[in-house]
């Protein structure tokens, strides 16, 4: 196969851990070529449909150079995205005006032959924390409002609340406000903005101390094993950019059970990957946008969750 992957700039990769990186370099082992662009590298003309300037790039299997580039010249490098025999769109967050625009250019690639994955208008569909609400039957209590008295209402509730924007990753922007309220009207005027800000409050869940689980789901099957992310020192976030300590383990029975509810229907809409993050028994988010922790499960466990997600790739394209 031909693959591109859009994503972030490949020099801003930390390739120890990264899940695109390893995608592409099961994709390589099986003998697919890859190339890779940016989102503010697409465009769009009547004449030529969706194009994209591409890097063409081999993996050197070094650390610090890993990849080479493949000289091209710079009519060369314009490519049309129905060329290629799958898109991968693997930009992180946040889900802005110019992701939002660059699933409407992929949508277009789309309708004129190519394949993509995730599917752009599922990605639209399904924003990270508010596709939570279509499945609230396997949520903690939830609020999402721009109201600071409702907010304050959820609090004299439930005590003990987390309270995190829309558009965060990587542990971005959260807070806990325990039973004391203490500070809860600085953290509703950051977050809220006074009423301009659409904010997320869930009922704070102490299993957390066990782990913010991340859950892959591939081609709506759950893989085995999940991400136990646990907070360290004191801190109420467990996703490792904010530190987290990353621990794989078998699925429990209430992870599957979850997996099995929404992976055959979320593949059914287009939704290749998904990373469902679960803490205890309750599902608190579900990713669409660049799901990663393949590298921590697969080193800790030996499950090759690479290729497992090239697998069905594969069986979606060839």
């Amino acid at each position: 196969m031909n693959l591109l992957f859009v994503s972030d700039p490949l020099d801003s990769f930390r390739t120890y851990k990264d899940s695109t990186f390893a995608m592409m370099r099961e994709a390589q082992r099986r003998g697919h070529t890859l190339a890779a662009c940016e989102p503010r590298h697409l465009m769009w003309q009547a004449a030529t449909g969706v194009q994209a300037h591409v890097q063409r790039i081999t993996l050197t299997g070094h650390e610090e150079r890993w990849f080479h580039e493949t000289p091209q010249a710079p009519q060369e490098r314009l490519v049309r995205l129905k060329d290629f025999d799958a898109v991968l769109m693997r930009k992180d967050p946040p889900f802005d005006s110019e992701y939002f625009y660059a699933t409407h250019m992929l949508e277009r690639a789309q309708h004129e032959g190519a394949k993509v994955f995730n599917d752009p208008r599922a990605l639209r569909d399904h924003p990270e924390k508010l596709a939570l609400l279509e499945f609230a039957q396997f949520a903690a209590p939830t609020l999402v409002t721009r109201d600071a008295q409702a907010i304050r209402q959820f609090h004299a509730q439930h005590q003990d609340i987390i309270l995190k924007p829309l558009d965060g990753m990587g542990g971005a922007g959260i807070f806990r406000v325990r039973e004391d309220g203490l500070n809860l009207g600085g953290i509703i005027e950051t977050l809220n903005r006074h009423g301009e800000q659409t904010v997320m409050v869930q009922k704070f869940l102490p299993a957390i101390a066990q782990g913010d689980k991340r859950v892959l789901v591939i081609a709506g099957k759950a893989v085995p094993f999940c991400l136990a992310r646990i907070p360290q020192g004191g801190e109420v976030r467990g996703n490792l950019a904010a530190g987290g300590l990353g621990v794989a383990q078998a699925l429990s029975a209430k992870d599957q059970e979850i997996a099995q509810a929404l992976g055959p229907v979320l593949f059914k809409r287009g939704l290749l990957l998904v990373g469902l993050d679960v803490i205890g028994d309750c599902l608190t988010e579900i990713n669409v946008t660049s799901p990663t922790c393949f590298q921590e499960i697969t080193h800790q466990t030996g499950c090759d969750v690479a290729s497992i997600f090239i697998d069905a790739l594969e069986a979606c394209v060839l």
